[in-house]
């Protein structure tokens, strides 16, 4: 029988109510996705990318998306700044994420009057070991 585990956790973070001015900043942006992997205990495996996407749909008026790898998975976000929205992600194969720490630090980040957080556990028949 293979021994098994969770292989992490992860949380996706909507914010309402935002600041549409920290939503559209795009040094603002690319320096969270600098911050927050060490401000979590993770560690960012590449330079963050983040672009201005234009309005694609009725839903989606435009804004920024950003993108930072890090050795435990990776975390995104896509901004609405006409809807005063963000969406976030934090994916970590660390079980033991902080998680109110998270939402604290995205809420202030993003300026959000509220939000919403939904946290998964991932891989939760991981095995334990190598298989070959």
């Amino acid at each position: 029988m293979i021994r098994t585990e969770q292989f992490g956790v992860h949380l996706m973070f909507d914010g309402y109510g935002a600041s549409p001015e920290r939503l559209s900043n795009l040094d603002m942006l690319r320096n969270l996705l600098k911050d927050l992997p060490r401000a979590l205990g993770m560690h960012a495996i590449c330079e963050p990318c983040v672009v201005e996407v234009g309005p694609l749909n009725r839903k989606d008026p435009g804004g920024l998306s950003g993108f930072v790898m890090i050795a435990e998975s990776h975390i995104s976000f896509h901004t609405f700044p006409a809807r005063r929205f963000v969406s976030a992600d934090v994916y970590t194969c660390q079980n033991d994420m902080d998680t109110e720490k998270v939402k604290n630090l995205l809420s202030i980040a993003f300026w959000a009057e509220s939000a919403e957080v939904n946290v998964v556990p991932r891989g939760t028949r991981y095995p334990a070991e190598n298989l070959v």
